[in-house]
Parts: structure tokens; sequence; C-alpha cells
């Protein structure tokens, strides 16, 4: 018998609110969070747009002497997590802490630690003695699931996910089977990313991959839409607390939802286009439905990948024709990037999150600028507007460069 697995707290730094309130209020509202890159001079890039966190107080989530001792990225990573774990109450005690774990994904890690260092080091004609001691624990990925270890006693499973923009799906589905085969009672996981720096957007600018609606920044990312020109950079994360269910019922822990489907595959096609036939999300989504011994018409909405590219909203469309079949046509099928921007590693966790809201407030978030559809993208993206709606089931999608693909279902808890 697997052991049932369910969602107990939430968190979330995005660049359209801080925290859950904030941030599922104005997605609902279609509020955008793109506008002009202040993060560093872009004047002469091609795009000069992103998704950047607003009005983030890393200080109200972690001590002061830290601060400058962590990467930007963990910063949003400890700040999500206290959100869920003080929503989910748990208090992990020194007899509890080895059956509790921390895992999450991320892209790229302490990108801007990286090109920081390196200007300095430039600047002082390339001396390599005022490097900070720090400097290598800062940039390292794993250093967000480790600090949040540190800072809630968390002695269980600790890893960091590198799979691009599917790492956040993939950390919350392998955390969810190391609950469901007893390797621990609760996981902290999810996804972060906070990249918005001059190599991340020249090298994703060198790939033609970034919208360049400098003007209309709000109206850059429109998923599924003919007008679409590339994605839009983000930064955030998203944190969930999983628990198995016996554990958090004795304890009296609020249940948000149930985890009950995790797909993971690969396309083995190119570098960072997907497969054209969609055979790896194809798969992906089906493994995910069996094994949550659901059928296809059992899920009413799926939180698209859905990133404002040419290739991934097609092909995306494609695949999920080709397993819902004639049930397609019901689903109600959107993607939250068109407000949020594409959050890269962290966007799984980010979107995790959104899509176990939905099913708990009946409630599905809108695709903003989809002004005038794709013929080849001509499914219901629930358009500009939020749809009230009982929401028993949901998929939530992430594709990443390499031919990688996660696949997550959440259902209402009963």
């Amino acid at each position: 018998m697997r052991k049932r697995v369910v969602v107990t707290g939430l968190g979330l730094v995005t660049p359209i609110g801080i925290g859950v309130k904030e941030t599922w209020e104005n997605l609902c509202l279609g509020k955008s969070g793109i506008g002009p890159i202040t993060r560093f001079d872009a004047s002469n890039y091609r795009t000069r747009i992103a998704g950047e966190i607003k009005g983030f107080k890393p200080e109200e989530f972690i001590p002061q002497k830290l601060i400058k001792r962590l990467d930007v990225f963990v910063h949003y990573a400890l700040g999500a997590a206290r959100m869920a774990m003080e929503q989910s109450s748990l208090k992990i005690t020194p007899e509890l802490a080895p059956q509790v774990g921390v895992m999450t994904g991320c892209g790229l890690g302490g990108l801007r630690t990286i090109e920081d260092t390196h200007a300095a080091m430039l600047a002082r004609g390339g001396s390599p003695d005022r490097i900070s001691p720090f400097f290598i624990p800062m940039l390292i990925a794993n250093m967000a699931p480790g600090q949040i270890a540190i800072e809630y006693g968390a002695k269980g499973p600790n890893l960091s996910i590198e799979t691009a923009c599917a790492a956040g799906n993939h950390a919350i589905g392998d955390s969810f089977k190391l609950i469901q085969r007893g390797a621990a009672k609760a996981m902290i996981c999810g996804g972060v990313e906070a990249v918005i720096t001059p190599l991340a957007v020249g090298g994703f600018n060198a790939m033609r991959a970034l919208s360049t609606r400098n003007e209309e920044p709000e109206k850059a990312s429109r998923p599924f839409d003919k007008d679409r020109d590339g994605f839009v950079m983000a930064e955030g994360s998203g944190i969930m607390i999983l628990e198995e269910l016996e554990f958090a019922l004795e304890r009296g822990a609020p249940i948000l939802g149930e985890i009950v489907g995790y797909g993971l595959t690969g396309d083995a096609y190119h570098m960072t286009a997907p497969s054209p036939d969609g055979d790896g999300a194809i798969r992906c989504m089906q493994m995910a439905l069996d094994d949550a011994g659901m059928k296809p018409e059992e899920v009413q909405y799926i939180n698209a990948h859905g990133t404002s590219t040419d290739l991934n909203d097609a092909a995306e469309t494609m695949a999920i024709k080709a397993v819902f079949k004639d049930h397609s046509t019901n689903l109600a099928v959107s993607s939250t990037k068109s407000m949020t921007g594409h959050m890269l590693g962290g966007a799984g966790g980010v979107e995790s999150v959104f899509t176990v809201l939905a099913i708990q407030e009946g409630l599905i978030p809108p695709t903003i600028n989809l002004d005038n559809p794709d013929p080849q993208c001509d499914l219901d993206y629930v358009p500009l507007k939020a749809r009230k709606t009982e929401v028993s089931a949901a998929m939530t999608n992430s594709f990443g460069f390499g031919g990688t693909n996660a696949v997550l279902i959440f259902k209402k808890y009963a």
C-alpha cells in the first residue's frame, strides 16, 4: 500500500506578490508582474524587460548576519519556506528531524554572485585576494535546501534538482515519492530562481528566446497567442510542505490538497527545442495519470508550461490533445506565465502552488494577453479573465531544456 501524501503549507515569492494571499489575488485579477529591468543597465540589450521581485525584505525572513552571505536565490527560497512552514505549523523536534527532508529545484543557482565576483576581480586587475570566503557556498544551487534545513533542523533527505525549467516539479515529485515509500514523513520542497543578470539575459537573447516587446512589458508574455515573440525571464520561489497523510492527521495539520500523480520523461531530441511530435510531454502526462490511477476525464484543469514561445505552445497543445483526446475540449488550460513571466527553475514550484490554490479556491487563473489565438493552439486557455468553477483534480506541466519533463497531479483532499 502506497502512503497518501498531502499538502499542508504553501509559500510564494513572485513578481506579482510577496506571500500567497497577495500573489493569488493579483494572479486572479490578471495583473502582470513584467516591467523594465532594474537589476542592471539593460539599455543596450535586445530585451530590456523581466519579471523582477518587488518589495521583498530579506530581513523579515533571514537573520541579519546571514543576508550578505547568501545569494538572492537563497533569500527567496528561505522566504517562501518560512511562509509554508508557518501555514503548516510543522514543528521539527529532535526526534522528528531525521524524518523531515528538504528538496528544491533550481536552474542556474547563484549566477548573480558569480558575475558580481568576477566583475570585482577584473576591477582589481584580476587579483583573487578579495574573493569572499562565502563565494563558493553562495553560488551552489544546493545551498537553498541546505539553508532551509539548517533553519528548521530538518535532517532527512536533502537534495537540489538541476533540471532547468522542470526542476521545481521534479523536486516536488521526488519528494512525493520519498514520502510515499516511507523514506520521510514530511518534505519541504519546491523551486527557486534569481538570475535576472547581464549574462543570463544576454545568453537567452543570443538564443533569440526572449520577447523584445520592450515598450509594452505587461503585454510581452502572451502564451498561445499568434503574436507571441518569446518568453519573459522572471525570478521567484514557490515552496510547499508535503506530509504523509496519517502523520498530518495525527498532528492536526491543515490539509490543503493531495498530490496523487507524478510523471518524468526525457525527449532525447534536442538541446533546447521540444520534440515536435510531443512524445516526451505525452508520455510524461500519461505517466502522471497512470501513477494517480486516474482517467483523463477526471482532470478539470491544467496549469500549462505555456512559455509564450512558438515551439513550446504548439507542442504542448498537441501533447494535451494526444493524451486527453475528446476530453481536451472540456479541459480548462491556462498559463500563469502570462502574468509572472518564466521563473526557470522556480516555475514548477510556483505553478504547483497555483494548481493547489485553483483546487482549493475553485478558481482558475486566466491566460492574459491572449488577444489573437494561434490557430495551432485551439484549446480552452481561460482567456483574459479568471473562471470560477469546481476543480477536483488538476495537472501542472513543466518542460525544460535538455528535453526534461515533469508533470504533477493534485486532487481535492477527501
